[in-house]
């Protein structure tokens, strides 16, 4: 039975400061990621575009644009991340006692997050995904629900049952290839000289089933059941990992996989983006206004982006690189946003010793910062300026209208009012109502509050200045996937 919100704050208040067995390991994975991040931010600062792309491991390992980016995003996310982690030890005595293990399978699924956004062969990339998948189903197994276990194995089933679509489509490919005489290569750069145009029916299937086997990583409908349980069910520095961080793998494999059709027919590809994206965003809109758990209305609401991504990488195809480069934006900008709202339901969780809205109230009374930064990360989420979630849908929706598609532009508008209506009615009056019980005002350290406040600088930079380097960089991945 959950505790009752007194009892938790007073239970927070009361927890012995005892030392972790393991204290040096939460500093140590700081350490970690903040060498991680200032490598790749030095390399960024050094190479300079025209160089790109750089190959290494003789050619199985690229630098470009497109894991340029991702290197910075998912990196200096994660050092959020392990601040976070970190930052735990002493209020969490069940995270203090498993830290060891938990940091190593952490830094075990960074180093595949980082090998696998620079693989230069389709192949390589998806054995880092699954590697990603086989780290992460661990982590997701310490959560503090008595369905923890029974979430992991189904989340590890989900990702393999995808994968192995995946896979299938790299057959279906291969088919395709030997039936017209030719002989394909998975590495990425040379993937498309394989490829006959226009394609048979069996490169159509393939293609088919490698978009729908990823799109069930990124939490597209139909295949997102997996997502809004372990987003609960995982600790909250696992939900941000998977929602903020691998979600950009499967990111990267789309967009390779776009680079490699560019300038082809991609009309078939892009229909499929377009129904999935479309049938995402439904479903998320009215699983939101089902919602009585925030971090599954958190879940939800990724589904929803993961929609708005399919449809934006849809129109993008056709009409040009404006709208993929408010694909590009959005993607980024979501990772922030996931990452600050997880961060930030994790330490209403640890006050308040529930998931569900009916147990918070006036959270903005007892907890000022942390209520301050959901509501700043609800609004992002929700697409509102400053923020450059904002820009990025405008820049979506214009693409969809400027493609003529009129229906698809009405269901995206209808379900986006929906998604806010519902979250609005949800999550204000847990923030701002009058609260049952007076509790006592629980302050929170520096430390903890760093990593959030960086979340919130980044998504307004994005929004109202973006830097001369990062926007080039932003048009270069937009660019390599626009169509036209």
């Amino acid at each position: 039975m959950n505790p009752t919100p007194a009892s938790a704050v007073a239970g927070v208040a009361l927890t012995p400061l005892t030392p972790a067995r393991h204290a040096w390991a939460g500093p140590a994975l700081v350490a970690a990621a903040l060498g991680l991040f200032l490598f790749w931010l030095t390399v960024f600062v050094r190479t300079p575009s025209p160089a790109l792309p750089l190959y290494f491991a003789q050619r199985y390992l690229v630098l470009d644009a497109t894991s340029m980016l991702f290197l910075l995003v998912i990196n200096s996310v994660f050092l959020g991340i392990s601040v976070y982690m970190s930052s735990r030890i002493v209020s969490a005595p069940r995270l203090a006692r498993k830290l060891l293990p938990r940091a190593a399978l952490t830094l075990a699924f960074m180093l595949a997050m980082n090998l696998g956004v620079m693989a230069n062969h389709l192949l390589m990339l998806w054995a880092f995904i699954e590697l990603t998948t086989l780290c992460a189903a661990p982590l997701v197994a310490q959560g503090d629900g008595p369905q923890a276990r029974r979430v992991a194995w189904h989340y590890l089933l989900y990702s393999s049952m995808s994968l192995a679509l995946t896979l299938l489509g790299m057959l279906c490919l291969t088919r395709s290839a030997q039936l017209q005489g030719q002989t394909i290569s998975f590495a990425l750069d040379e993937m498309a000289r394989g490829l006959v145009w226009p394609g048979d029916g069996w490169q159509r299937l393939g293609l088919a089933l490698m978009l729908f086997g990823l799109g069930s990583k990124l939490g597209l409908a139909p295949l997102y059941g997996w997502l809004p349980e372990t987003y609960e069910a995982a600790p909250t520095s696992t939900s941000a990992l998977l929602a903020a961080v691998q979600f950009n793998i499967s990111v990267v494999a789309v967009f390779r996989i776009l680079q490699v059709l560019r300038g082809q027919d991609s009309g078939f590809f892009a229909q499929e983006l377009l129904i999935m994206g479309c049938l995402s965003l439904t479903v998320a809109a009215v699983q939101v206004m089902a919602a009585r758990n925030y971090k599954r209305l958190i879940a939800y609401a990724c589904v929803s982006s993961s929609g708005v991504i399919a449809i934006g990488l849809s129109v993008g195809l056709s009409v040009g690189k404006a709208a993929a480069y408010g694909v590009v934006l959005y993607i980024v900008s979501n990772a922030f946003v996931k990452a600050l709202l997880f961060l930030t339901a994790g330490r209403l969780r640890a006050v308040y010793g529930s998931n569900e809205v009916k147990a918070l109230s006036g959270v903005i009374r007892v907890l000022p910062f942390s209520g301050l930064m959901f509501a700043v990360g609800t609004f992002a989420l929700l697409g509102f300026p400053p923020f450059g979630s904002f820009i990025a849908e405008m820049l979506i929706l214009a693409g969809v209208v400027q493609a003529g598609k009129l229906v698809t532009f009405t269901l995206m508008c209808s379900m986006l009012t929906v998604i806010f209506v519902a979250t609005g009615r949800t999550v204000f009056p847990m923030l701002w109502g009058q609260p049952d019980h007076r509790l006592p005002t629980v302050r929170e350290t520096w430390v903890a509050a760093l990593p959030k406040v960086g979340f919130v600088v980044a998504l307004v930079l994005l929004g109202v200045y973006t830097p001369a380097p990062i926007s080039q960089l932003l048009l270069q991945v937009a660019q390599s996937i626009g169509g036209a």
